[in-house]
């Protein structure tokens, strides 16, 4: 395989480049706008003498080094169903055209042979899809084709369910190689590799993470299905329920081990911002993949008593 060079643009921590490096290509230089991020890009990769820049929409044409590739996922925050549904006409997702104003400021020989391109799902459907028409429309004026697929983590070795449509465009002087459609394998069953209480088991490396669930004590971890043992001078948590008697969850006893209530656990995303927008319901039920982990929500859990099988005599929020 022919070893190609690649700029990583709109860089993150580096996550185009760490796919490119293993399948044995090279980066010549990156930019990124956060510092924070350009910070753990340095720590990572070794950068010493590439190319970097931070604000990509200061940039001219002639600012930027020539490289095979040209790889970016551009900023989805006025994309992503979480957001406000700015589409490109945003600041943010808007850098879009300030990357593509610099392939067209290009001659036809500096420009890379393939950009590889990724954001949200909803990047297809957005503004009734004029907003990608005008992505694929725009590369069309650069000089490239292209073909796109939505591709999912799960099937290809990654434990989280995480959607995103991937853009691979070629120059139509060079650069025809066919790469999508790509397949991959379901990893969602889970490989128990140890049974147990839950807080005692492990499991395997593939498959979605195993989420916060209402079917089993939790021990260490916390999460769950719980017994409370309602006694008023010893009340605490057992991973087992009392023996029926005929005062069974009947509330609050002088006589510890006589009755049980239930709480259950269930996660639930940023449970103090009950008005945000977001992707899909805010409360994950039995057996469903966890939410994806961010820098910025707040992911919590609710825990709620159940007294008489009927809900709710009490319930808590909080953050995890």
């Amino acid at each position: 395989m022919k070893q190609m060079t690649f700029l990583d643009l709109c860089s993150g921590i580096g996550g185009f480049r760490l796919g490119l490096e293993t399948a044995g290509h090279k980066c010549i230089g990156y930019c990124e706008y956060d510092k924070f991020a350009r910070a753990s890009y340095e720590a990572m990769y070794d950068t010493e003498g590439e190319w970097k820049a931070h604000d990509v929409t200061k940039l001219k044409p002639e600012d930027v080094p020539y490289a095979d590739i040209w790889c970016f996922g551009f900023p989805c925050q006025d994309i992503s169903v979480a957001g406000k549904q700015r589409g490109l006409v945003g600041k943010r997702s808007g850098i879009y055209y300030n990357i593509i104003d610099l392939l067209k400021g290009k001659e036809e020989s500096a420009k890379p042979s393939y950009l590889l391109v990724e954001n949200v799902k909803n990047l297809l459907s957005i503004n009734a899809g004029f907003d990608f028409a005008s992505v694929l429309s725009e590369m069309d004026e650069a000089g490239y084709d292209c073909r796109w697929q939505v591709l999912n983590s799960k099937n290809f070795g990654v434990p989280q369910n995480r959607e995103r449509v991937f853009i691979i465009a070629n120059l139509r002087s060079r650069g025809r190689r066919e790469i999508l459609p790509l397949t991959g394998e379901n990893a969602a069953a889970l490989n128990q590799l140890i049974g147990g209480m839950q807080g005692y088991r492990v499991y395997g490396t593939d498959g979605i993470s195993a989420t916060l669930v209402g079917n089993a004590g939790g021990v260490g971890a916390k999460t769950g299905l719980y017994f409370i043992d309602q006694s008023n001078h010893d009340p605490k948590i057992t991973d087992t329920a009392r023996c029926l008697t005929a005062r069974y969850t009947a509330g609050m006893t002088n006589h510890t081990a006589m009755n049980s209530a239930v709480l259950e656990v269930h996660p639930v995303l940023t449970p103090e911002r009950m008005e945000k927008r977001q992707n899909g319901r805010r409360m994950k039920e039995d057996g469903e993949p966890m939410f994806t982990l961010t820098s910025q929500d707040r992911h919590g859990v609710y825990v709620c008593e159940k007294v008489d099988s009927v809900k709710v005599k009490k319930c808590y929020k909080g953050r995890i």
